[in-house]
C-alpha cells in the first residue's frame, strides 16, 4: 500500500511538471504568433463546383485536402484570405456527417455561392497545369482559383476550359522551372494550397516546392539526377489525390 502511494505520488508530480512545461510552450508559441503571423491580403479559393462529376469516394478525398488546407492556413506565418465556394452536395453531407465541426471553422468564407458572385472578374486567376502562362510571383491583390476536383484522368483540361469560357485569369505554378517529376504536374489541392502558403513565407519558389511536394511523388531539382535517396524531400502526407 505504501508503495503505491509513493508510486501515485510520483506520477502526480510527473504530471503537474508536464503541465506546467505544456502552460510554457503554449505561451511561447502564443508569443511567436503574436510577433510573427502576418496575414496575406491574397485570396486563395477552391471551386467546389465539380461535385457531380466525382464519385463519393473522391469526393471524401478532396474534403480530406480541404482539411490539410485549413490547418495549414490557420498555422501559417502569412495566411491567406481562405474562400470555400459552391459548397453543397456530396461534399457539404459528408462533411455534416465526419467532420460536423466545419460549422465552427474559423478565418475561412465557406458559401454556396459561385466565386464570380463575391470576386471582380479582373482579379480572379484560375490555377490550372493547362494554362499555357506561367506565374513568376503571386500578386496579394488577386484571387487565386484551385479546382476541388478529384480523379482529372476522366476531366483533362476542364478547369482550363472553365477559365477560357468565363474570360477570367488563368496560369499555372511555375512548377517545370524548378522541379523534374516522376509523376505528371497536376497536383492535389492541399499541395497547391500549400505551395501558395510556403511561397508567401519564403517569397522562393524553389523552396517553396520543395518544402511540400512528398517524397513519393520523385520530385527533384531541375538539372539534377532523379536519386531520391540525394534529394529526399518532407515527409508530408500526400493525400494520394491531384488537382488540376
Amino acid at each position: 500500500l505504501f508503495r503505491q502511494k509513493r508510486k501515485e505520488k510520483r506520477q502526480k508530480r510527473k504530471l503537474e511538471r508536464q503541465s506546467k512545461l505544456d502552460f510554457n510552450n503554449e505561451g511561447n508559441d502564443r508569443k511567436r504568433m503574436r510577433r510573427e503571423v502576418v496575414p496575406s491580403t491574397l485570396r486563395l479559393i477552391v471551386d467546389c463546383s465539380f461535385d457531380d462529376l466525382m464519385v463519393l469516394k473522391d469526393v471524401k478525398k478532396l474534403h480530406k485536402q480541404i482539411q490539410r488546407c485549413y490547418a495549414e492556413n490557420r498555422k501559417a506565418f502569412h495566411p491567406v484570405q481562405f474562400y470555400l465556394t459552391s459548397h453543397g452536395g456530396q461534399l457539404k453531407s459528408n462533411m455534416n456527417e465526419n467532420d460536423k465541426g466545419w460549422v465552427n471553422w474559423k478565418d475561412i468564407q465557406i458559401t454556396t455561392e459561385h466565386y464570380s458572385e463575391l470576386i471582380k472578374k479582373e482579379d480572379l486567376v484560375y490555377l490550372t497545369s493547362d494554362s499555357p502562362d506561367v506565374l513568376s510571383e503571386l500578386d496579394e491583390k488577386k484571387a487565386y482559383v484551385i479546382g476541388g476536383l478529384v480523379d482529372h484522368n476522366h476531366h483533362k483540361g476542364i478547369t482550363y476550359k472553365k477559365a477560357v469560357e468565363q474570360g477570367i485569369g488563368h496560369a499555372q505554378l511555375p512548377l517545370g522551372n524548378f522541379v523534374k517529376m516522376n509523376s505528371r504536374k497536376v497536383l492535389a489541392v492541399n499541395h497547391v494550397f500549400e505551395i501558395i502558403l510556403a511561397y508567401l513565407e519564403k517569397r522562393d519558389w524553389k523552396e517553396a516546392f520543395f518544402s511540400v511536394l512528398p517524397q513519393r511523388k520523385g520530385a527533384v531539382p531541375l538539372g539534377e539526377a532523379n536519386d531520391s535517396s540525394k534529394h529526399a524531400l518532407s515527409g508530408k502526407e500526400d493525400e494520394d489525390n491531384d488537382s488540376d
